[in-house]
């Protein structure tokens, strides 16, 4: 058991690039689905569909704090179990996959948060601390608002990744996609005034002891700089879907919005920009030739 559960997440790291976050969580589940069925003298093998759905009733009557399991917590977790037992079958390892009729929770989509404008700019102006550390966390704020980078691809950057002077930072996005994303002038001028302070020439963002700034570091910095200006719970991303929020109003292309925050799916882009269908229409009839007869809201009728 250990030695394939070993060898997927192996698979995942080097084969299927899943960040650590994703590792770490599809490990932490499948070692609580092995000990569950152990106990019922099953190894992973041979557990089937009525073993997997008994351990995910008592994971949802047992959450980490005695509270039922969130539905997405409840879909990762069958994503998993999904993911792992496809190995298994490609690998030849078992006959039958047991998760074909074990069905997922319906996760509902919340628009994701984001800041107006004026909003943005006086939270990435003003971080909470001062001196180095200000001008470092000014840098990672414009960065994440300027180039709608995820603050694990903000954290991975080095010096030399990014192009200052021609306002450009090449990103090792998800699954290992790279792509090259345009900063703006305020984001390169507060990397430019971080660099000029900064001992460090490879990772770009440091912590007081010199080692690479961890992601929670990052998400307290950010959450500081909101409560500091009466934005209460920010967090990184709503920086990153502030800057596509901000794109999208000011006329961007869509396609130009989903390579800039490297959605692999348009779908995704439409969904974090809270594309409405009547933008869509506009959109369409002035991209498509035969574009011009789609139905037009402003006339009264429902573009839904």
């Amino acid at each position: 058991m250990s030695d394939d559960l070993g060898r997927w997440l192996q698979h995942l790291k080097v084969e299927r690039r899943l960040s650590e976050h994703t590792l770490r969580a599809y490990g932490s589940d499948l070692r609580s689905l092995a000990d569950n069925v152990s106990e019922q003298g099953v190894d992973l093998r041979r557990a089937d569909l009525v073993h997997l759905r008994r351990w995910l009733a008592q994971r949802r009557a047992t959450d980490r704090h005695g509270s039922r399991a969130a539905p997405a917590t409840v879909a990762r977790r069958i994503a998993a179990v999904r993911a792992f037992y496809g190995w298994l079958l490609d690998e030849g390892l078992i006959s039958v996959d047991p998760t074909l009729r074990l069905g997922r929770p319906k996760v509902p989509q919340r628009a994701p948060r984001f800041l107006d404008v004026d909003e943005a700019a006086v939270v990435v102006e003003r971080p909470t601390q001062s001196g180095r550390l200000h001008l470092r966390n000014r840098a990672l704020m414009e960065l994440i608002y300027g180039a709608g980078l995820r603050v694990s691809e903000a954290m991975a950057l080095d010096w030399e990744l990014l192009r200052l002077e021609q306002g450009l930072v090449r990103v090792q996005g998800k699954g290992g996609r790279e792509r090259i994303v345009p900063i703006g002038r305020e984001a390169a001028a507060a990397l430019e005034a971080w660099r000029d302070v900064s001992t460090d020439q490879g990772s770009v963002f440091r912590n007081r002891t010199g080692t690479r700034l961890s992601t929670r570091s990052a998400w307290r910095i950010v959450r500081d700089a909101g409560a500091s200006q009466g934005v209460s719970g920010l967090h990184p991303h709503a920086l990153r879907h502030s800057c596509a929020t901000h794109l999208l109003g000011a006329g961007a292309d869509l396609r130009a919005i989903q390579e800039q925050l490297g959605h692999a799916r348009l779908s995704t882009t439409q969904r974090y920009t809270h594309v409405d269908a009547a933008h869509l229409l506009r959109v369409y009839r002035d991209a498509h030739p035969h574009g011009t007869d789609a139905v037009n809201p402003a006339e009264g009728d429902d573009p839904v």
